[in-house]
């Protein structure tokens, strides 16, 4: 991705805070080194970087506590990140401030069947939670194509989907609880084992927030049990026209799989390039549709999903015959993001969601901005609830590449708009698509979403600079400490 943003270095701590930091830390828990701070600049989105002051590694929930406190007594900016996969630059460090790293949080603290629930801390990797439950039969249903290696931690800040998003839902679906350091310092709980709780959704609210409420310490998911029967069935089309007439067709039918992912002739060139998935050969577009559930009914909706794909002009239908077939199959759309690295030296990815259907003519729309701008766009995406993936390739050494990908990265954005869309669908605004929230949102929605956030956060120390445009309203609470704010428009120039 073109280079978009300064990389402004680490500033250095007062003293006195380091010593706090130290007392309150494990010995090499604290990081100050300049070169070691690097390792940290960005998250899974490269094209923004900044070295943080400091990063801290904690261990245990009182430890963020200790350095939460430290920093709002001193008006200092904190960041939290878990395994840095996130691709919005949500855990962008602020070169005045912390970076709270949860990655050594990575115990798994209850596996409890007989509720379907487990507890774990923030830095558990998302494939870990379902690997220690498989041998009672139950599993995590979120499962974002980075789900080897993001935390959840970083799905709850994100809110995050997954292929199997139609059936199951995001995140915010599967959890129960939190434990969350708040801004101040404080130790909460939000959400209850009961089905209903009295009073406002703060758990809901704390989902998705992206990390501007206050850092999570312990998460209560929801488990599922492990369906009866699944069928997975790869289905190759002339172009993504009639795959998704297919979508439309299946889902107008009553029909809900568990997932329904397509994949568009560039993004099928790089994963064949990448993981030699075997997709059909020629095919301008490809449905992987996934069905489970008791044995009977995904037997009947499995026939009526192949019926709807030979309909709408597929020439090839496989189906897998055991969990190895399965797995090759998702091997390609699994890894289409990493695999368009064989195709083109950079690219952005971008996340937008537009109805579900509106995919032939936005797909169309999308062609047609290629084409008038000579920007290859690779598309993948879940299909069943119209959340884009659009890939927009493009080689950094080239004079102008750079800034043209970006103008059609945001054109895609706009006409999910246009559509009455969203500008993200689980990757979040960070950083990168704060300048879109204005298009998305009347001034008078922002400020009334900023008004939450500042009722958690009303000094504005807590992930600074993310999600909001004009963040100006935390400056209008009473009591607010004096000194530069790190939301303020200086304080952004500062950072980006």
């Amino acid at each position: 991705m073109p280079s978009t943003s300064a990389e402004p270095e680490g500033r250095v701590l007062p003293a006195a805070v380091v010593r706090e930091f130290q007392a309150a830390l494990p010995d090499g828990a604290l990081i100050t080194d300049p070169q070691r701070l690097r390792t940290y600049e960005c998250d899974g989105l490269a094209s923004y970087r900044v070295v943080p002051a400091a990063v801290v590694l904690p261990e245990t929930a009182e430890q963020i506590q200790k350095v939460v406190k430290a920093c709002a007594a001193h008006d200092i900016p904190f960041v939290a990140r878990g395994s840095g996969t996130g691709l919005s630059g949500g855990a962008l460090p602020h070169s005045s401030g912390v970076l709270v790293v949860t990655s050594k949080m990575r115990r798994i603290l209850e596996i409890d069947t007989a509720n379907e629930r487990a507890v774990v801390e923030p830095g558990v990797i998302n494939l870990d939670v379902t690997k220690a439950a498989a041998p009672q039969g139950y599993y995590f249903a979120p499962d974002p194509s980075s789900q080897q290696v993001c935390s959840v931690g970083g799905n709850v800040a994100e809110n995050s989907g997954g292929a199997h998003c139609l059936k199951y839902g995001f995140t915010t679906n599967h959890i129960l609880g939190l434990e969350v350091v708040t801004p101040d310092g404080d130790l909460i709980e939000l959400g209850s084992t009961a089905r209903e709780a009295p009073g406002y959704d703060l758990l809901g609210t704390f989902i998705g927030s992206e990390g501007t409420l206050g850092i999570v310490t312990k998460i209560t998911v929801r488990l599922l049990r492990k369906p009866e029967s699944v069928q997975t069935l790869l289905a190759g089309f002339p172009s993504t026209d009639e795959a998704g007439g297919a979508v439309s067709a299946i889902i107008a039918d009553g029909v809900t799989p568990a997932a329904i992912e397509m994949m568009d002739a560039l993004s099928i060139e790089a994963a064949e390039q990448a993981v030699q998935c075997g997709y059909p050969d020629g095919a301008g577009a490809v449905l992987v549709v996934e069905l489970d559930g008791p044995a009977a009914e995904v037997e009947h909706t499995f026939a009526e999903v192949e019926r709807h794909c030979r309909a709408h002009g597929a020439f090839e239908i496989r189906v897998a015959a055991d969990d190895h077939e399965r797995a090759m199959i998702w091997k390609g759309r699994k890894s289409a993001f990493a695999a368009v690295g064989r195709i083109s030296p950079d690219y952005i990815v971008q996340d937008g969601v537009i109805p579900r259907t509106a995919l032939p003519e936005v797909l169309g729309r999308i062609a047609r901005l290629s084409a008038e701008s000579g920007v290859r766009v690779a598309n993948v995406f879940h299909a069943g609830d119209g959340n884009l993936h659009p890939l927009v390739l493009f080689d950094d050494a080239e004079p102008g590449a750079g800034e043209r990908a970006e103008e059609v990265s945001g054109a895609i954005l706009d006409l999910c708009i246009e559509h009455g869309g969203s500008i993200t669908g689980e990757h979040g605004v960070g950083a990168d698509k704060i300048k879109y929230m204005g298009r998305m949102f009347t001034a008078e929605d922002l400020d009334t979403m900023q008004r939450v956030r500042c009722a958690f956060d009303p000094v504005g120390i807590c992930n600074p600079g993310k999600v909001f445009p004009t963040p100006r309203l935390c400056g209008e609470v009473p009591g607010r400490r004096k000194g530069v704010h790190p939301l303020t428009e200086a304080g952004l120039a500062e950072q980006f």
